[in-house]
């Protein structure tokens, strides 16, 4: 049976002296990489998931502006009900007087600056309208129980968070707020309600409903992944075309061919433009699934180039990290930048412990703001930091990119050096042996008799050196080179040059 025949030939007991020996160097070397493994990911996971964990307990940290234009029973049962609902796990509510927020469009001001998380507010003479609609006639009619409270948030800034931490927990307050409102004035009420009134009998059933403000409304699917998915698969979008890249440069010997100036130019320039339409693919993605978020062309224009930059830096990070770091840890901190890039983005750092906030140095916390400054036109007004975090990991990365270039090109010609070397000792020596195996062969014909002397030996060795050699020259030396060039050489492990992450190319033509 040929199904592969070659993996059924003998081998070596594993009792073998020489086997045994590299059984526990193996055994040694797989739990040593085993250990360093698993506390490696032991650690990831316990980083991110602390991120995470008791986050409904850091609520509080969300703040909420509370403004009382009408100042009077209703804004009462709203904080009657926040005391009964205040605690780790709901938003803090922060009254300030209506002479620091005068009308609405300052309170809008205020959560779009982000001063606040959220807002709350009373329109003003809302207790004394609510009083006069249960009496019935036109005040009923003409009331509006959408002109009471309203709220004012940012879905687009953390959307899956501001659902939960800010819309449910006001609606919340706002039912509570209801029967508190009923609770005080329950004797009033019913005394002044027009039982024969329709409308004022619906206004009594419910006398309030929340409005809400949505700066940005997000309600689309894909807005789940923007902070996960789409930042992770730009950063392995950019690993592997890394990898590509140094596979280029190594299958065609450019670092030992080219000046590293002009290596380093036209590696930009090709980073360059593989980012740029890499970036104009996801935003387009990102447009394309859309439905029916309200963003225009400028944002989308302004996006494709925030991220633009943010995958170019990545490169360059990545990039300087396999010029410097030893080949077996790349793929190690290249998980390590990926999750604590994205741990950064996933909770705001109200939700987070306070030594989460580290993440104010990665690239990926300053690029999420940025995007939502631009999808919210301006309200997260974050770019002074947020601008300056990547342009610093940009300007950085081409310096030490650039510089690794060098690195590259001078351990890359101190190899090539050392492998002629090698090939120019392995051919004389593989030419000196052909030579004594036909010196043995002439010596035999020439004197088959034992008996001869060693002076007459030598004195016939000696003129048959030229003509052996002579032969050589001629017809088997070429032999020998191209044997000597073919054979398969071994990479040296010490070596220092380190081209980072090489994959084999495609399409290599």
């Amino acid at each position: 049976m040929g199904f592969y025949s070659k993996a059924r030939l003998p081998r070596p007991s594993i009792h073998d002296p020489s086997v045994k020996s590299r059984r526990v160097a193996l055994l040694k070397a797989a739990t040593i990489n085993l250990l360093v493994l698993q506390f490696l990911f032991l650690g990831l996971f316990c980083y991110i998931f602390g991120s995470l964990f008791q986050q409904n307990t850091h609520i509080h940290n969300i703040n909420i502006l509370f403004v009382d234009y009408d100042g009077g029973a209703i804004g009462t049962a709203v904080r009657d009900a926040y005391q009964e609902l205040k605690g780790p796990s709901f938003p803090t509510l922060d009254e300030r007087a209506a002479l620091v927020y005068p009308e609405p469009e300052s309170i809008d001001s205020a959560v779009c600056n982000i001063k606040f998380w959220g807002a709350l507010y009373i329109t003003a003479n809302s207790s004394n309208d609510l009083t006069a609609a249960f009496a019935g006639g036109s005040a009923a009619s003409s009331y509006n129980t959408s002109d009471v409270l309203t709220m004012v948030w940012n879905e687009a800034r953390y959307p899956t968070t501001v659902d939960s931490a800010i819309y449910d927990k006001l609606t919340t307050l706002s039912e509570a707020a209801r029967v508190a409102y009923m609770n005080n004035n329950a004797k009033q009420t019913i005394q002044s309600v027009n039982s024969s009134d329709a409308a004022a009998l619906s206004i009594y059933s419910n006398p309030w409903t929340l409005s809400s403000v949505n700066l940005k409304p997000t309600s689309q699917g894909s807005r789940l992944i923007y902070n996960t998915l789409v930042i992770i698969l730009i950063m392995i979008q950019e690993f592997f075309y890394l990898g590509y890249v140094n596979g280029l440069y190594q299958q065609f010997k450019l670092y030992t061919s080219i000046n590293p100036l002009r290596i380093a130019i036209v590696r930009q320039i090709i980073s360059g433009v593989y980012t740029f339409i890499g970036s104009l693919c996801t935003t387009g993605a990102i447009w394309a699934f859309r439905n029916g978020w309200d963003v225009h062309g400028g944002q989308f224009m302004i996006t494709w180039m925030a991220l633009w930059l943010f995958a170019h830096l990545n490169f360059l990070v990545l990039d300087v990290v396999t010029i410097w770091v030893s080949p077996p840890f790349v793929p190690m901190v290249f998980i390590s930048w990926i999750v604590l890039n994205v741990t950064s983005i996933l909770l705001p750092f109200e939700l987070s412990p306070a030594f989460y906030r580290l993440g104010y140095a990665l690239p990926a916390h300053s690029i999420f703001n940025v995007l939502i400054d631009i999808w919210s036109s301006g309200c997260n007004p974050q770019l002074y930091y947020g601008l300056p975090v990547l342009f610093v990991y940009e300007v950085c990365g081409l310096v030490l990119s650039s510089v690794g270039v060098y690195r590259r090109s001078h351990y890359a010609m101190i190899k090539q050096e050392k492998d002629e070397k090698d090939l120019h000792d392995r051919i004389t020596a593989a030419i000196a042996e052909q030579q004594d195996q036909q010196l043995g062969r002439e010596e035999t014909l020439e004197y088959p008799d034992s008996r001869v002397s060693d002076s007459d030996r030598e004195e016939g060795a000696t003129e048959r050196r030229g003509t052996v050699a002579t032969m050589l020259d001629k017809g088997e030396v070429m032999d020998v080179i191209r044997r000597e060039m073919s054979r398969p050489r071994e990479d040296s492990s010490s070596s220092r040059a380190n081209n980072g992450p090489c994959f084999d190319l495609p399409y290599s033509e």
